[in-house]
């Protein structure tokens, strides 16, 4: 019988904003696959469900034609919480046939579920699940990694990347450099280089693999001069421009354009930062355009542990280096500069002289001076244009998200916005 397991989201997902008011936690890039795709490649023969908030259900749906949505129909589920990283000991730990609760330090991660108690999870498929009515089960300890907030991801990320790196080329036949490399190029410990078809590196280009792997995807054109550094992943139909230089520990998701100075970052797809200027230990979500010369710092001048506003609280990331998080469909102007620990929410428009807030809520546009709401008849009609010039098309479900995020964040636009 194949296992049928549910990836879940709880109420931890709010520590993930403004990364996950546009997908569940579980669709969040760390390495060179999403975090659903690491389960789906270490359980490559479960049947998987899929559990989300419910403003989300209409777009994974969509998203996903082939798969069971915010429904159960079977008399045995493993549910798995989808903040999980998977990695091959956890299908091992997780074995077991008897009702069971899986923890980490005080976490539920996961729990194998039947009869009496599956039945009584089948009507709150809807949203989040709360797992915790199950503590009559027996528990039982596991040793796993778990993401809390987004800076997480990108800690994780260098892992991540040599982890999917070799699940993705262990078994591979051929050879690894199937586009094109053009004489010129330097390729450092070419072993640990992957370079997909219809890639082309251009003269002049290095590919340093002797601190980490780098994998590149189909149809990338990585320019003239460009040094990337493992650990390292580029992901299908990407550029690298004239110059740039990506250091260890970045993921450049598929379809963006990047240039200047990148490292330790996670750039989720669809966004653009293609010009002159810093990004360090930061993650960029989808449809996000950076202006020429934006900066970002990710190192405090004390060199202490950065504190970042999630959810509204302050939280002590534990680390010397967090930079940008960045939601889906937001932008900066030319020469911005943002602070150590800045969040920018989604759909947000920042430009201005000096530093803006290292908090700015969803929908706002502004910067240092002044900070007012973001239309959202205009945030929808900039957004469509924007797709439009990737032929991607926005649809009706990702237009409802727009205006369920909308209202989920006036209350914090009331909060800190100068101008509401």
């Amino acid at each position: 019988m194949v296992d049928v397991i549910c990836l879940f989201e709880d109420k931890s997902f709010s520590q993930l904003l403004p990364l996950v008011y546009f997908r569940p936690t579980y669709d969040l890039r760390c390495g060179i696959l999403t975090l659903r795709e690491k389960f789906q490649y270490y359980f490559p023969k479960s049947k998987f469900i899929l559990n989300c908030r419910n403003y989300l259900q209409e777009f994974v749906s969509e998203s996903n034609p082939k798969t069971i949505v915010n429904q159960m129909n079977y008399d045995s589920v493993l549910f798995i919480n989808g903040r999980v990283i998977a990695e091959s000991k956890l299908a091992k730990q997780l074995k077991i046939n008897e009702d069971t609760l899986f923890t980490h330090k005080g976490q539920i991660v996961a729990a194998k579920l039947s009869k009496g108690n599956l039945l009584s999870f089948k009507d709150k498929m809807h949203d989040f699940l709360d797992l915790t009515d199950l503590n009559h089960l027996p528990a039982k300890e596991i040793d796993v990694s778990v993401i809390n907030y987004p800076w997480d991801l990108v800690s994780n990320n260098g892992a991540q990347i040599v982890s999917d790196f070799n699940l993705l080329t262990g078994t591979l036949k051929g050879k690894k450099l199937r586009g094109k490399v053009y004489p010129g190029v330097s390729l450092l410990n070419k072993k640990q280089i992957f370079i997909d078809s219809g890639t082309t590196v251009k003269p002049g280009v290095v590919l340093d693999a002797e601190g980490g792997p780098i994998y590149i995807g189909k149809d990338v054109k990585i320019f003239p001069n460009a040094v990337i550094e493992g650990p390292a992943f580029i992901g299908d139909k990407s550029a690298i421009k004239i110059g740039a230089k990506i250091y260890e520990n970045t993921s450049i998701g598929e379809v963006c354009k990047v240039g200047g100075e990148v490292e330790g970052t996670i750039i989720h797809s669809y966004s653009n930062k293609q010009h002159d200027g810093f990004l360090g230990h930061s993650y960029l979500g989808m449809w996000v355009n950076l202006g020429a010369d934006t900066n970002n710092s990710d190192l405090k001048n004390n060199y202490g542990n950065v504190k970042v506003i999630i959810d509204g609280n302050q939280i002590d990331s534990g680390s010397m280096f967090v930079g940008l998080t960045m939601g889906d469909h937001s932008k900066s102007a030319i020469n911005t500069m943002f602070n150590t620990g800045t969040v920018v929410g989604v759909s947000s428009n920042v430009f201005g002289s000096g530093f803006p807030p290292k908090y700015i809520s969803s929908f706002s546009w502004g910067g240092s001076d002044i900070i007012s709401t973001y239309e959202l008849q205009k945030a929808l009609s900039v957004a469509k244009r924007v797709m439009a010039r990737r032929k991607v098309t926005l649809t009706e479900a990702e237009e409802k998200i727009f205006h369920k995020v909308f209202e989920l964040t006036k209350s914090e636009r009331e909060r800190f916005n100068t101008n509401k």
